[in-house]
């Protein structure tokens, strides 16, 4: 299994924004402009249990996300691990937040009730691993 490269994962980390592709049922592609963050050479992506990308990464994990700087891009393919619930979503979910910076949850607030925060809002994640990369660097 192929990562990331150190200048790819630099790339990555420069921009929140990205098009990730998910593959719909009838096998034609989803498409969807999603923010995201990078943490141990994978990408955090939160979302929505109510939304097509999730319940087509659920369905059929491999995914693909387009950054895009003008000419340069770079094509992550890679394999998606959805986290519903639990300790593990509301903890990615905090890094999430602070590495992009929006929606930071206070330092103080419990698990427990950030957690439910998250239930109410319907916020899952989406993690992805990368398998392979095309860039035109």
């Amino acid at each position: 299994m192929a990562g990331l490269t150190a200048e790819q994962e630099a790339f990555l980390k420069e921009h929140k924004w990205a098009v990730l592709s998910t593959g719909k049922k009838d096998g034609s592609p989803q498409v969807s402009t999603i923010q995201y963050g990078v943490e141990d050479g994978k990408i955090i992506i939160g979302v929505a249990h109510d939304r097509a990308k999730w319940f087509n990464a659920k369905r059929q994990p491999k995914v693909a996300l387009l950054l895009l700087d003008g000419r340069k891009q770079l094509i992550v393919y890679g394999t998606a691990e959805c986290i519903p619930s639990g300790p593990e979503r509301t903890a990615v979910t905090r890094r999430l937040r602070k590495l992009v910076g929006t929606n930071i949850p206070p330092e103080d607030q419990s698990d427990e009730d950030y957690g439910k925060e998250l239930d109410a809002q319907k916020r899952v994640i989406i993690r992805v691993t990368p398998t392979s990369t095309f860039s035109n660097d």
